[in-house]
């Protein structure tokens, strides 16, 4: 029989707090086989990276494992000493971390860090180890490796970054890689092609794989088997395929349902998770899920349920499963239609012409010492209009100038030339220009609210700064009392939460805090960049019915920024295709997800992770880096990486924009009904190279 590369068996963590030892993980069990890579989800809290760093015996010090037992290909490694340890981590256990930035010395170029790890562990010389180190960089799919390899890293972009790192992991070619979120960061293209660079490398090291991650999509793409964690305990487990057909748990249900989902013409609502994970000293005796599932019965609340093993060989930790696979009991698992919708108006909340933005240009000094240098042009003559109570979803890789557009239309950057018209109305481009009441019906929303929430203020005072700042008429203390515990209402927290600060929150209640902020004034237009990026599925799935429900009720209209195109789907009824700051394509949501699109947003769309193994899919995988924005390719600025380049056309011309019917148009040289053509073919088979 095959000795499994990985074998976990009721394995116990736990931490010391406030004097006290509280368990993080009970009696997880896990098997990973040569070739496997095995899927780890679940919530922010539910101990995934606790367990990942528990089988690299890399815990804090204020952690310990209390019981259970760690086999790599069969030899025990709690039995190790950290000297030991030392000499396995690295050679036969790899990480590849999440931020892959902050696990690279700056001070020294890649190749040199790549070619320590083989110097250490494998005992080569140094010019063996450079050679070895300048292959691994071509193995991961970077031009030029022996110029990449003599850079440091912040002169690389994230998605090289990342290829270094998995570069330094695979060097030594581990038998068991620890992938902790790697491409959370990354666009969806680049992300596309380090999943394939993963099934790639793990088969030809016959390697395999723990994948953390709570994105559910990718996890569905790439992984063999998944275990679900919650609580810091195995809620279910089994292959992919027949989870995600048949999910038997509700924490598995719920998961998988707060999916959004594109659901053309039909008004609908996301199912949600109620509640919040428990802390480790909150964390119920009985079954850890019961105060938050919709299933629960009072057997939950008194008896922990077993893990019991299915004929089919998964395992599930529920009272009620049986239940639930005979049908007799039903939870949402798909986005529910509503039976009230508010559609777009006509009228105009946003009108920009023309906006323009560059960086870096040159002085008269500079020009006069010869030091000249051409602009970043980050923003090049965009033109979009939003309508009242609709959506506009902006996409594209980083570095196309989404971030830059929207700075620009909030007025944090002054665009260079351009009209902006708000309410129909003319918008000044410098904020310091611009009146109280325009300030007012424009707000915006950051990626991360922890950098747009003042850590020493409590929300309520957070809350009422704006409310006085921005109000149109006077308030009293009162007004602003009842108006803080209404907009907390509205974002689904409850009122006494306007005493707290920022660190007493989570993710997602300070990204509700943050959204509420937004809506303090009753804006026109509310920018939101990435709002849902940090978030959980389950959290994310709450913020997006928020964003929903508030367009609705406020008549509120939203310029989305994001690179989850399903999020953009889901909410968004009109969409713009950003690349290198110019719109490729615009049109109905609809329109641009399907034949013709775009080659860019064809491929965009290609590599967006599907949350169903058995899917079919495209795929159409981009070459190369963005270009610079400071030379920016004469002709198509896409044709550097273009999948259906016709010819020299597409690098000397600039391609026109075409009309492919109710307000959908595409900038490109082909003919949109011969992109109707190619775009119509099968999709290629899934996972064809396994």
């Amino acid at each position: 029989m095959t000795v499994p590369v990985l074998q976990v068996e009721n394995l116990n963590v736990d931490y010391r707090l406030e004097r006290q030892w509280l368990n993080a993980l009970r009696d997880v069990s896990l098997t990973i086989n040569p070739l496997e890579i095995h899927g780890l989800v679940g919530e922010s809290g539910s101990g995934k990276t606790t367990l990942a760093l528990a089988l690299m015996r890399y815990l804090a010090p204020n952690a310990r494992i209390s019981s259970g037992t760690i086999s790599l290909d069969g030899d025990d490694l709690l039995a190790k000493s950290p000297a030991d340890m030392r000499r396995i981590w690295g050679k036969d256990i790899s990480l590849v971390p999440q931020d892959s930035l902050a696990s690279l010395n700056p001070s020294y170029p890649v190749g040199d860090q790549i070619a320590e790890v083989t110097r250490r562990h494998q005992r080569l010389s140094r010019r063996e180890s450079w050679r070895q180190a300048v292959e691994m960089l071509r193995r991961v799919k970077l031009a030029d490796p022996e110029t990449v390899a003599r850079r440091y890293p912040h002169q690389l972009s994230g998605g090289m970054q990342q290829r270094v790192t998995i570069a330094m992991a695979l060097s030594t070619q581990p038998r068991l890689l620890i992938l902790d979120e790697p491409t959370t960061a990354l666009d969806v293209t680049t992300q596309a092609v380090i999943l394939d660079l993963f099934r790639e490398l793990i088969r030809a090291n016959n390697a395999a794989a723990l994948y953390v991650s709570h994105d559910l999509g990718i996890v569905a793409q790439l992984c063999d088997r998944v275990t679900v964690l919650y609580g810091g305990e195995v809620m279910a487990s089994g292959p992919v395929a027949t989870l995600y057909r048949q999910p038997l748990h509700p924490y598995t249900i719920g998961l998988l349902a707060s999916l959004p989902r594109p659901t053309p013409g039909v008004e609908t609502r996301l199912p949600a998770i109620e509640g919040a994970a428990p802390s480790l000293a909150e964390r119920p005796r009985a079954c850890v899920f019961e105060p938050r599932c919709p299933a629960a019965i009072p057997l939950c609340a008194e008896v922990k349920p077993a893990l019991e093993k299915l004929p089919d060989g998964r395992l599930v930790k529920c009272h009620r499963w049986r239940e639930i696979a005979s049908g007799a009991v039903q939870l949402p698992t798909a986005p529910v239609q509503q039976t009230t919708s508010a559609p777009p108006r006509q009228r105009t909340v946003l009108q920009a012409d023309g906006v323009t933005k560059r960086f870096g240009e040159s002085n008269l000094l500079d020009q006069i010492l010869g030091r000249a240098s051409k602009p970043v042009r980050a923003v090049d003559g965009v033109s979009l209009r939003i309508r009242e109570r609709s959506t506009l979803g902006l996409v594209g890789e980083s570095g196309s100038g989404k971030t830059t557009l929207a700075r620009c239309i909030v007025g944090l950057t002054t665009a260079d030339e351009g009209e902006l018209e708000l309410l129909e109305v003319p918008l000044a481009n410098a904020l310091s220009q611009r009146s109280r009441d325009e300030l007012r019906n424009l707000q915006m929303v950051f990626q991360n609210p922890n950098d747009a929430l003042n850590p020493y203020h409590t929300v309520g005072q957070a809350l009422a700064r704006t409310i006085r700042r921005l109000s149109a008429e006077r308030l009293t203390d009162e007004d602003i009392r009842q108006r803080i515990a209404q907009l907390l209402a509205a974002v689904r927290l409850p009122a006494e939460y306007a005493g707290r600060y920022p660190a007493e929150l989570s993710g997602g209640e300070k990204q509700r805090v943050a959204i509420a902020r937004a809506f303090a004034a009753n804006p026109a237009l509310i920018v939101a960049d990435e709002p849902t990026s940090a978030l959980d599925v389950s959290v994310q799935s709450v913020v997006l019915n928020l964003l929903k429900d508030l367009r609705a009720r406020e008549s509120a209209s939203y310029l989305l920024i994001s690179h989850n195109l399903d999020v953009v789907a889901y909410l968004a009824d009109w969409i713009a295709v950003m690349y290198l700051g110019e719109i490729v394509e615009e049109g109905d949501a609809d329109d641009v997800y399907n034949p013709p699109s775009h080659p860019y947003t064809e491929a965009l769309v290609s590599a967006r992770p599907v949350p169903d193994p058995a899917a079919r899919q495209k795929i159409i995988r981009l070459e190369g880096e963005v270009p610079s924005a400071r030379h920016l390719p004469s002709g198509c600025r896409f044709h550097t990486r273009c999948p259906r380049k016709l010819g020299a056309i597409c690098e000397t011309e600039a391609p026109p924009w075409r009309d492919a019917g109710d307000g959908h148009f595409i900038r490109c040289h082909i003919p949109v009904d011969e992109l109707a053509e190619l775009q119509a073919g099968p999709p290629d088979s899934k996972h064809e190279d396994r």
